[in-house]
């Protein structure tokens, strides 16, 4: 199982495909939601490009994982099935790995500049897994999530807070709200 795909050999022979299973820690992707990841399974295919010393990559990222809930916390099941489609060209001239940041235009968005002549699947795959986790995950779109007064999960247990208590930052929008009401009623 190779984990690198080398443009000489893209060159040399042709497209290149590799198939590769990996475990990707959950401190790989760095996101919090993330509470437990299967192993992830990439495939991908190097071809040449349009442009001299451009290779596209395109293939597909899938795994299954447990998600922590935005609005409850407890973990639920995800799965993704995520196609890519990356060019590589060479760094620009001047431009070192260690540049962070450089101007790109809007056809540039799918462009990954590379320093080495090849490409990492372990990077691929780390790349769209980070993607493919949802902005704000949820366990159910109807998810009450948790008390904001006692912390209990609504998915579970009932509260006995009181509903119609009210943040006290909100008296003067209140007081607001209740002298349109009268006016509307004169």
């Amino acid at each position: 199982m190779k984990e690198r795909i080398f443009f000489d050999d893209v060159d040399r022979y042709g497209p290149q495909t590799a198939s590769l299973v990996l475990p990707l820690p959950t401190e790989e992707v760095n996101r919090d939601e993330m509470a437990r990841m299967d192993e992830v399974a990439i495939t991908a295919t190097v071809a040449p490009g349009d442009l001299p010393q451009e290779y596209l990559a395109t293939g597909e990222v899938s795994y299954t994982a447990d998600l922590r809930c935005g609005r409850c916390l407890d973990p639920y099941p995800f799965a993704s099935r995520t196609a890519f489609s990356l060019r590589y060209r060479p760094r620009p001239a001047g431009q070192s790995a260690g540049d962070e940041e450089f101007e790109i235009s809007q056809q540039e968005l799918d462009v990954e500049y590379y320093s080495e002549r090849s490409v990492s699947l372990r990077e691929i795959a780390a790349e769209q897994v980070q993607l493919s986790i949802p902005m704000k995950p949820l366990c159910d779109a109807k998810c009450p999530g948790l008390c904001p007064a006692c912390g209990v999960n609504l998915n579970k247990d009932g509260c006995s807070c009181s509903a119609g208590e009210s943040d006290s930052r909100w008296a003067a929008l209140e007081d607001i709200r209740d002298q349109l009401a009268k006016k509307k009623q004169s």
